[in-house]
């Protein structure tokens, strides 16, 4: 079963007046909320009211530049032009009270068709497919976030309620439906040894239900901070508790095993959050200064808690202009100053200063089949596209790729641009041609091998590729072109390179639940009442002949646990089903952010992260002024994300 919000059926005028959260009859749109409300209603059905009994229905297609009042038309081939106004005053004797807004545009954008917008209401029924605020996550949460035994049992309810053996359609065709759920062999795989460093009082750890802590142990590989500053961009932040936030954090980061300077290049700058690229620059240029010519190495930024446009902002100016490290810190935890707050923020920062956290122990003693005995490769990738009726802005790949072996804990990441609602990823390989060096190679997959060979000195002889985000109907579209794309990258390199590859989908957005046979037995579930992590299935509900699995790698936290399903495509290493899952599930357990394992393999969930974060690159609203520079379709050219700087390329930074 699946759940989802549905737009509110309102007459338009007040749908507009929530969406712009102020009375819109008294005075005319600014073209800012013009814009606002233009993107809430395209593409939503409405329906006429001025025509009594006749509610003919239409879709919005967008929102007139000039006020109704304003608007003509031509009402026959001879071009004789009539005022809207005028038109539905003596087409249906309508008077339209608020002719200083816009109408809304109907049907075909070539034809022009208005309709007032109080002449308007809203279809009900009608999936709401655009991002949701906080507020809207957390109150669709509220009815949707089950526990397990309740979302079987509404489950059930509703199989039962829908009587499929008295459905007509269902008899026609021959179909029969069980009121019982499937029934399933599955194994819970074991959680693997993670190292930690042999200072800490514990230098190995075995994770217990899917968690572990960082007391009494310290990062394996703590990196070194010696010059950093701190930006403070909240005004209700005193310097004085700036600074004792930044003490406090720094000694955690200590306790970590990170050699940390306890006093920042320069005292605490505050600044506003409309001056960030100024305040950014002359905290990096001081830094500079005090250095003389050596740079500073990270930046604490203190945020508003709703602060807009900043955080993104923040990443922008640092990661593609200034090449700087940042983390940033909200207000609320600035003032409540909690140890275990401290300590995930000092395991972002080592990772992101290129720190490692932890290594499965498996992996520094050789045991991993299938990555220790030669070296290997891990790749994740992911592209992300615009919410919904966001038609011009372009889709964001990711790839990210392990730069460590044999610990694979370590991931490089790049990031680009491609054509709207592309899936298949543009720049694993390219060629151009260079007027001075004629034929050039480079991509994606180039540029990471290459770093992976630098960081380690070795090339890889086997390459693990995990893709996120692809749907089944696109499966083989996608490995026929990103697989040829690895082989010609890995060629270009040296011409008979090429190292065996296995391409792997990965998919959460999936409707399949598990269930624990028993919900009262403690031994089969988490805290939660959710399946253990490590629950593998991989029968009966998988594919037939194909090499797939669902695999629960994490201890649920509320309402039901969602599997991920790992459809292995393509396999040139001869990965044994069981290799194939360990593997992923001991990875499960090597993301850098928190000591808990994760429910997607880490090299997809960098992926995602390392495109969330680029979507913050693009020029903001560059599209809406200049709409012909959109990147719909193929054939035309997609703006080019700002590039990272290399400082940055090398160190999770996504982090």
């Amino acid at each position: 079963m699946s759940s989802t919000a549905f737009i509110e059926p309102l007459p338009v005028i007040e749908f507009v007046a929530q969406i712009l959260g102020k009375d819109v009859i008294s005075r005319p749109l600014s073209d800012a909320d013009r814009i606002k409300i233009k993107r809430a209603l395209r593409g939503v059905k409405v329906e006429v009211t001025h025509r009594g009994n006749v509610r003919r229905k239409y879709r919005i297609s967008g929102l007139t530049s000039r006020p109704t009042h304003e608007l003509i038309f031509p009402i026959d081939d001879q071009m004789n032009m009539k005022s809207v106004v005028e038109y539905f005053k003596e087409m249906y004797g309508f008077t339209i009270k608020h002719a200083h807004l816009p109408c809304l545009q109907v049907g075909n954008q070539k034809k022009a068709n208005y309709l007032p917008m109080e002449a308007c209401k809203i279809v009900e029924g009608q999936r709401y497919t655009k991002r949701l605020n906080e507020k809207q996550i957390t109150s669709l949460l509220k009815v949707t976030c089950q526990r397990p035994r309740d979302q079987e049992m509404d489950t059930l309810q509703t199989v039962y309620q829908n009587g499929y053996e008295q459905d007509p359609y269902a008899k026609e065709f021959g179909i029969n439906i069980s009121d019982k759920l499937t029934s399933v062999e599955a194994r819970v795989l074991p959680a693997p040894w993670l190292k930690y460093h042999e200072n800490g009082k514990e230098k190995e750890c075995l994770p217990q239900v899917g968690q572990w802590n960082m007391v009494n142990k310290k990062v394996i590989n703590g990196s070194t901070v010696s010059h950093w500053a701190c930006i403070n961009f909240s005004r209700s932040v005193q310097e004085s508790t700036a600074r004792s936030f930044c003490h406090e954090l720094a000694q955690m980061c200590h306790i970590s095993g990170m050699e940390f300077n306890s006093e920042p290049v320069i005292p605490i700058y505050s600044a506003r959050p409309e001056q960030v690229e100024k305040a950014l620059k002359h905290v990096y240029n001081a830094a500079l200064h005090k250095l003389k010519g050596k740079e500073l190495e990270l930046l604490l930024a203190i945020l508003p808690d709703n602060n807009g446009s900043l955080y993104g902002d923040i990443k922008r100016i640092c990661e593609t202009d200034l090449g700087l490290i940042s983390q940033c810190c909200l207000t609320k935890h600035v003032f409540k100053i909690s140890k275990q707050y401290l300590a995930n923020v000092s395991l972002k920062i080592n990772v992101k200063m290129g720190g490692r956290n932890t290594v499965l122990l498996d992996a520094i003693s050789w045991k991993i089949p299938l990555v220790s005995d030669i070296p290997t490769i891990i790749f994740g990738a992911d592209v992300t596209h615009p919410e919904t009726g966001e038609d011009s802005l372009p889709s964001i790949a990711a790839v990210v790729a392990s730069q460590d072996w044999p610990e694979v804990t370590k991931y490089a990441g790049l990031v680009c641009a491609q054509a709207h609602r592309q899936e298949l990823i543009q720049d694993l390989y390219k060629t151009w041609h260079d007027p001075q060096r004629g034929t050039v190679t480079g991509g994606m997959i180039r540029e990471l091998l290459i770093s992976f060979r630098k960081a380690t000195g070795q090339k890889p002889l086997r390459i693990i590729f995990y893709r996120d985000g692809v749907s089944e109907g696109q499966f083989y579209q996608v490995l026929l072109y990103e697989l040829d794309a690895i082989r010609k990258a890995c060629a270009s390199l040296e011409p008979n390179y090429q190292p065996p590859v296995t391409f792997v989908v990965v998919q959460k957005r999936h409707h399949t639940r598990l269930f624990a046979n028993n919900h009262k037995d403690r031994s089969s579930t988490d805290k939660s009442g959710n399946i253990l992590p490590g629950t593998v299935v991989d029968s009966k509900i998988c594919h037939p002949t194909e090499f797939d699995f669902y695999l629960c790698s994490h201890a649920g936290i509320q309402g039901t646990s969602r599997p991920a399903h790992y459809h292995v495509l393509w396999d040139e290493n001869n990965f044994t089903a069981d290799e194939m899952q360990t593997l992923t599930n001991n990875l499960c357990y090597t993301y850098a952010r928190c000591t808990r394992s994760v429910s997607v393999v880490p090299p997809a969930y960098y992926a995602h992260l390392a495109a969330f974060r680029a979507r913050f690159y693009m020029e903001p609203e560059a599209n809406e002024k200049n709409p012909s520079k959109s990147s719909r379709g193929n054939g035309c050219s997609v703006k080019p994300l700002p590039a990272l700087k290399e400082k940055v390329k090398r160190v999770m930074f996504y982090c």
